[in-house]
């Protein structure tokens, strides 16, 4: 489940020395003030080196490179797992969420009257379009309307029933940063036999997330965001549930047989009969350096120091009059604070061109991380209030 809340007032996880030390690992950081980590995250220099080995190896090839590579996606894989408290050998990687949820719709039959599968419209456009598509097999997509940037718990709750396959939500909305209340959803989805499917690409590296002591069934992120990696992604499917599906959409190294190249008879154990094809390895070895760097700091500090940034992203916010459209709650908001700003879009870009970088996805999205600070978060605020007076 999702950790206790820290204080949201705590002005930072680490010592001032090991705060710096930290920061000088992101070479972005010291080109422009960098609060886009719910879009992109910055990459640490020691990715530098993984490339340099990776050309190294390519330059001078021979097949038993494989070996090591192999090793590095586990090692990959077994770090991610520890990260959102799930066993080793229960998560495997993809280029890409959407290759893995479509990897796990195709396990089931969407035979009536158990055929429905409940989203919400706060979900990332992937999930209801990949879905759509599997209504050749008999899926029957229900998507839920908030009503506004925060999820209508009450109304997802009403809509799982024993006609519920799959409710499929994201643990917080790309477009507002509000959580879902996952406990309460994940006691209706089992009461009635449905499974929970979990995108947690908005909040992993972020929000502690502990999907074992949740109980939910499978749980999809990436690395490019809040990991500080690169074009990875990952999935988690419940030991006990893996065990029972078999994957539609599949590739030979989903086989118990896989690696020894002859014709398997039947599923590899744990996760990795969620596997495609032959893997691609840089962007794992790539994105352990970051995943290491925090898991170095540790989730709970992680968050400490996140709440930090969007407390004080609310005050000035607050203070200058600004909409907030994410929650004010700390245990209801993830690690970015949305602000609704007239001509959004232009502000955005006029900030980028004073190296203030955010996002804009239908409101103004201000992502700090473990490595920003509060001068600059309060830096930010100056520049934005000053292009708000224009």
């Amino acid at each position: 489940m999702t950790s206790p809340e820290p204080a949201p007032d705590t002005p930072g996880c680490l010592d001032a020395g090991a705060h710096a030390a930290l920061r000088a690992e992101f070479p972005l950081l010291s080109t422009c003030v960098y609060l886009n980590n719910n879009s992109t995250g910055a990459v640490p220099r020691g990715a530098e080196h993984v490339l340099t080995d990776y050309w190294e190896t390519l330059r001078g090839w021979r097949d038993d490179v494989w070996q090591d590579w192999h090793v590095g996606l586990d090692r990959y894989a077994d770090s991610i797992a520890a990260l959102i408290g799930a066993p080793p050998g229960s998560v495997v990687t993809d280029a890409n969420l959407s290759t893995l949820l479509a990897r796990v719709a195709s396990c089931f039959d969407y035979r009536a009257p158990r055929d429905r599968v409940v989203t919400t419209d706060l979900e990332y456009p992937t999930v209801p379009f990949i879905f759509t598509a599997f209504r050749r097999y008999g899926a029957r997509l229900d998507v839920v309307s908030s009503g506004g940037p925060h999820f209508d718990e009450d109304a997802l709750e009403a809509r799982i029933d024993e006609r519920t396959l799959l409710v499929c939500v994201p643990h917080a909305s790309f477009s507002s940063g509000a959580t879902i209340d996952l406990p309460r959803l994940v006691r209706r989805a089992h009461d009635v036999g449905a499974l929970v499917v979990v995108d947690a690409f908005q909040t992993v590296g972020v929000v502690p997330l502990d999907v074992t002591a949740l109980g939910v069934d499978v749980v999809l992120g990436g690395a490019h965001k809040w990991l500080c990696g690169v074009g990875t992604a990952f999935l988690y499917v419940r030991p006990d549930l893996a065990a029972r599906l078999e994957p539609a959409a599949t590739g030979w190294q989903a086989g118990d047989r896989a690696l020894t190249f002859q014709p398997s008879a039947g599923w590899a154990p744990g996760a990795r009969r969620f596997a495609g094809g032959t893997p691609y390895p840089l962007t794992s070895l790539v994105s352990q350096v970051g995943l290491d760097l925090l898991a170095g700091v540790g989730a709970a500090a992680i968050r400490r120091h996140s709440l930090a940034c969007t407390s004080r992203v609310l005050q000035r916010a607050a203070a200058a009059g600004i909409s907030v459209v994410s929650p004010v709650e700390p245990h209801r908001r993830g690690g970015v604070v949305c602000l609704d700003v007239a001509d959004g879009e232009a502000v955005k870009r006029r900030l980028a061109a004073r190296d203030m970088v955010c996002s804009w996805r239908g409101y103004l999205r201000i992502g700090p991380h473990v490595y920003n600070t509060l001068e600059e978060i309060d830096a930010f605020m100056d520049a934005l209030e000053e292009e708000l007076d224009r």
